[in-house]
């Protein structure tokens, strides 16, 4: 008798290959939904916190980037906060009022920590290396600190924002 979670062996011509259980196989399809869809979600952000950034840059902020950044910033979250929930992560979301305050101040703190990588990267360019330009600024924040933002951000959202108690114990159950 096999039990579900053992990898079956299929043979090939080169020699057998195992072959993922289906549950296996549904989580990574999940997974990749998962990573699809943030990552749109997260386009859609980063158009918006580029945009809100340059703008206050070439209008009411032109000697303050980090205080533009932390504005863009926010504004990106309010709706990376609403795509997240309601589409990325619409199974593990909470449904509560105080689970959907829990979850609320998680995915806060979390952006609060992805705004500082990406605000310590523009940071570090503009204040210590010296790179002052508006482009220079832009790799830093929204270059290097997005990316580096972003991978912080999907692992916190999975593992920690977005984490109902039936989905755990789902996941346990398993």
């Amino acid at each position: 008798m096999t039990r579900t979670d053992t990898p079956v062996v299929v043979p090939s011509a080169t020699g057998a290959v195992p072959v993922p259980p289906r549950a296996t196989l549904a989580r990574l399809v999940t997974l990749a939904r998962q990573l699809v869809s943030f990552g749109s979600i997260g386009a859609v952000c980063f158009v918006i916190d580029l945009g809100v950034y340059n703008l206050l840059r070439a209008t009411v902020m032109p000697d303050g980037p980090i205080a533009a950044k932390i504005v863009s910033a926010v504004v990106s979250t309010a709706v990376a906060w609403v795509g997240n929930r309601f589409i990325t992560f619409r199974a593990e979301r909470q449904t509560g009022r105080r689970e959907t305050l829990r979850e609320g101040l998680l995915f806060a703190a979390t952006n609060l920590i992805g705004l500082g990588i990406a605000a310590a990267c523009l940071f570090v360019s503009h204040y210590v290396l010296g790179f002052i330009s508006t482009l220079a600024d832009n790799v830093a924040g929204n270059g290097v600190g997005l990316v580096l933002g972003t991978a912080f951000r999907f692992a916190a959202y999975k593992a920690l924002v977005f984490r109902s108690t039936d989905a755990h114990a789902k996941e346990l159950a398993e």
